[in-house]
């Protein structure tokens, strides 16, 4: 069976998702449809999406739709896909060796990859902690130039 995944385009698409969702790790792709590297990514989070649908929900967040920019604002979203989680309505970040903790930035080299992350993520929440280390090896985590605003 093949998921489809929503696809959230308003402000209040997202809010009540992150608010709705409970004791998952919510899965937030901010990115395009007509982009190559939101289309790989988007493949593989359509197929994982079976796999971690007991402690995971996925969904993809429009980046050029005007009521999310708040949302692409708030996260920095500079780069796309950058794929943002939460846990029971808070902000899960991941240390992946990166200077930012609070999102992933690009695909994943392979859906276990994917799979891998969601659950340490969701592991780390059961715990009660809001950053988990990178459960993946440094040479499948996509490397990225990250240049801050106003610095």
């Amino acid at each position: 069976m093949e998921y489809l995944l929503p696809t959230l385009r308003e402000k209040r698409e997202v809010d009540s998702l992150i608010r709705d969702t409970l004791d998952k790790v919510l899965v937030l792709r901010f990115g395009r449809s007509s982009d190559a590297v939101c289309l790989q990514l988007d493949d593989i989070l359509y197929k994982s999406a079976r796999d971690v649908s007991r402690f995971a929900t996925v969904a993809l967040v429009d980046v050029d739709s005007e009521e999310i920019q708040v949302y692409v604002k708030y996260f920095d979203i500079t780069f796309i896909p950058s794929t943002v989680f939460f846990f029971n309505a808070h902000h899960m970040k991941m240390d992946s060796g990166s200077a930012d903790h609070t999102k992933w930035v690009g695909t994943y080299m392979r859906k276990q990859d994917f799979i891998d992350v969601v659950e340490a993520i969701y592991r780390g929440a059961m715990k009660g902690k809001l950053i988990v280390s990178c459960p993946l090896p440094p040479e499948r985590i996509p490397k990225f130039q990250l240049l801050y605003k106003d610095l």
